[in-house]
């Protein structure tokens, strides 16, 4: 009798310490969740306290030695108040522990990134890809350090293995084509456009013009000589040469200058041509740009205008629209293509309204044609053959008007070739 007391009141105490003792480790667990959702919160707010994070962060650690979140948010806040060698101390334990923790990779890769550890970060990126293969992330900040080290080659493989990986990513296609703009080649090439009029006495023109481009890491440069023959009636109304310069700068990472300059002393083209567009790629394949364009034509008489651009791209879909305001009339253009190999490989479709400042077909007829309405559709492709000759094509139809409320329709037909060496 008292032998089974003895045994009851010993397992209600065993009971109840296994009670307690399970109760104290919840409670334990409670704290420290509520401890790190504090810090993950002060950490999204306006003005974080990342010195306070820490001390609570170290708290939490000491509270729960095995918590890895407590080490991955302190990696985090010494990172964000610039002690990198305890960053990167806390991130490389939390890998050393359990690599699943993804966020640690992306965060010591930016690490070795920032302090331009380039190598240290491939090895990273390399082992973060091998556990997490479907995670875009790491792939493309593998490209990005290839980026850093000017490493075109490297760059250019794995953007076009993760692009097949990736076919509609619209960061990629941006990508793909800002590589292929910095590309060290040059280029020499001709260009042939031939007008037709269904107007009768007024037509054909022709331009036509010899170019030499240098592209480097740091942008391109381009020289030409224009000629351009505008005839009416069987006579020639007005030809000449113009000499032209065109370049784009590449400057912070995700920005670029554009710069055009022309001269003339024949009344077939203006007197004197300035262009210059800022562009800038946002994330997710969107590109904006702001600029003018000032000419001066052969009567001293100048036209100004301001343009606006905003481009997109939607996998290997590229659209572009574009506005220049002008004085007399407001154009806008539509620019689509689809590149389905490299920069110089792609169909085009345009549609636009109005003459801009850009159309050098029209340059001798700016001041009439900008208050005029006019309706166009463009169509054609390029293809680069054999690494070498880009060869390409667009045809493009224009309702113009040339009195009050009558058009004529206007036909272009232009080629282009060039050798890329």
């Amino acid at each position: 009798m008292k032998s089974n007391k003895l045994i009851s009141i010993t397992t209600s105490l065993f009971c109840l310490l296994l009670f307690s003792y399970q109760n104290i480790n919840a409670q334990k667990k409670v704290d420290t969740d509520s401890l790190l959702t504090v810090i993950l919160k002060n950490m999204k707010t306006n003005h974080p306290d990342y010195k306070l994070n820490i001390k609570r962060a170290l708290l939490g650690k000491k509270l729960a030695p095995d918590y890895l979140d407590f080490h991955l948010v302190l990696g985090r806040n010494y990172d964000l108040i610039k002690s990198k060698d305890s960053a990167r101390y806390y991130y490389n334990y939390v890998i050393d522990k359990n690599p699943v923790y993804e966020d640690a990779f992306l965060y010591l890769i930016n690490l070795d990134i920032e302090e331009q550890k380039y190598e240290e970060g491939l090895i990273t990126t390399e082992k973060a890809i091998e556990l997490f293969p479907d995670s875009k992330p790491f792939r493309i900040r593998r490209i990005a350090i290839y980026s850093l080290q000017n490493d075109t080659k490297n760059e250019a493989k794995y953007l076009k293995s993760i692009k097949a990986k990736f076919p509609n990513d619209p960061d990629i296609g941006q990508r793909l084509y800002l590589l292929y703009s910095k590309t060290n080649f040059e280029r020499v090439g001709v260009y042939y456009n031939e007008t037709t009029i269904n107007r009768d006495g007024v037509g054909p023109w022709y331009l036509a013009s010899v170019d030499y481009m240098r592209q480097r890491i740091w942008g391109s440069v381009s020289a030409k000589l224009n000629y351009a023959k505008r005839r009416s009636s069987s006579l020639v109304m007005s030809s000449g040469f113009q000499a032209e310069a065109e370049s784009y700068l590449f400057a912070k990472k995700n920005n670029y200058h554009y710069i055009d300059v022309a001269y003339s002393q024949d009344s077939a083209f203006p007197e004197f041509r300035l262009g210059y567009s800022y562009y800038h790629n946002f994330s997710k394949g969107w590109e904006a740009d702001l600029g003018a364009r000032y000419i001066l034509m052969q009567d001293n008489s100048n036209l100004k205008a301001l343009n606006i651009g905003l481009g997109k791209y939607f996998g290997s879909f590229w659209v572009n629209l574009r506005s220049f305001i002008q004085e007399d009339g407001t154009s806008i253009n539509i620019t689509s293509r689809y590149y389905y190999k490299t920069k110089y490989d792609y169909i085009t479709l345009i549609a636009g309204y109005g003459t801009s400042l850009d159309d050098r077909t029209r340059a001798a007829q700016y001041e009439v044609r900008m208050s005029a309405s006019s309706y166009r559709v463009s169509a054609g492709f390029s293809k680069l053959i054999k690494s070498h000759y880009i060869f390409g094509l667009l045809i493009t139809a224009n309702e113009q008007e040339y009195v009050a409320n009558e058009f004529q329709t206007e036909l272009d037909f232009a080629f282009l070739m060039q050798y890329k060496f």
